[in-house]
């Protein structure tokens, strides 16, 4: 089962993320990004956050530790802003905390274009985001970090960030397990993702057992009330199951169809074209400032 910590120092809020997450210290000594059970997002992005990140980590993929955070509001008093001490306040108890990585660098456009990604491993994170129906990772919001990005060790991609995964339970009466979604922009597209190596490899260890197993390390109070489910076992089922189901499907979903660099080079071209066209004549001569390096851009914060 997930641990479970005790937040005792509220370091600062994230407030790159949507959700507004907060760096958390804990009384374990570890640091952790807390997404709250109180955001906007509700309780389905931790249930969404909790299964796909164990599934990851059980498949062996890269993916920061889990725990369970219990929070008093007390702890971050010192906030500044009123939004953020109300989504504190809407959040007291058991919130979701990941193993905050020291230094991370954001996997963005520019660092893809000099960072090598073997295409089994891109395979691979492309297989569990189209099993998961995670939508949330494209070329310019990939929920993908590089870690570590100094010493002697090698850097290496890590998964974060499947809140919007899982889409299905957001309408279980729709639910189709066969259904095919558009993964040609995928952040990790341009390496040629060998999907169905993936899928020869993953799909037989994508047992019942296991997403049984991956299931219940979602806690009772976030799955109590779930529409359509008289208990919170009744609803880790249908998790477990609808994905069980899904994985036998994989011949009618398993993305294949992805651009070429030299396609995507093309279409970043006719983009930037397109944009240049519409900006007036004296903007045209002004350099893009936004778009800074990687090599200057700031790592320092990891986002929630």
């Amino acid at each position: 089962m997930l641990r479970t910590v005790t937040a005792t120092r509220y370091v600062e809020p994230l407030t790159s993320g949507g959700s507004v997450p907060a760096l958390v210290e804990a009384d374990d000594l570890g640091t952790y990004v807390v997404k709250f059970t109180g955001s906007a997002q509700g309780r389905k992005a931790l249930v969404a956050e909790v299964i796909v990140g164990e599934l990851a980590r059980a498949l062996g993929l890269r993916f920061p530790e889990l725990v369970l955070v219990d929070f008093d509001p007390a702890v971050a008093e010192s906030e500044p802003h009123q939004e953020v001490r109300d989504l504190h306040r809407a959040s007291a108890g058991i919130n979701l905390g990941m193993d905050h990585l020291p230094g991370a660098a954001d996997f963005t456009p520019e660092l893809a274009r000099d960072f090598p990604v073997d295409p089994v491993e891109a395979g691979r994170i492309v297989w569990l985001d189209a099993l998961t129906v995670n939508v949330d990772r494209t070329e310019h919001s990939s929920n993908l970090m590089v870690w570590p990005t100094l010493g002697t060790v090698p850097p290496r991609l890590w998964l974060i960030d499947h809140g919007a995964a899982l889409v299905f339970h957001h309408r279980w009466d729709g639910a189709d397990p066969a259904k095919a979604y558009d993964f040609r922009h995928h952040a990790l597209g341009r390496y040629a993702p060998d999907v169905r190596a993936a899928d020869a490899e993953l799909a037989p260890r994508v047992t019942g057992e296991l997403l049984r197993r991956v299931a219940a390390e979602v806690p009772d109070e976030w799955l109590t009330g779930e529409e359509g489910f008289a208990t919170p076992d009744d609803a880790r089922r249908a998790y477990a199951d609808h994905l069980h189901a899904r994985v036998r499907a994989s011949a009618a979903w398993l993305p294949t169809d992805f651009p070429t660099r030299e396609e995507l080079a093309a279409e970043d071209a006719r983009r930037a074209a397109r944009t240049r066209r519409g900006r007036p004549a004296w903007l045209k001569r002004v350099p893009d400032l936004h778009g800074k390096p990687a090599a200057e851009q700031d790592w320092s914060a990891h986002l929630g």
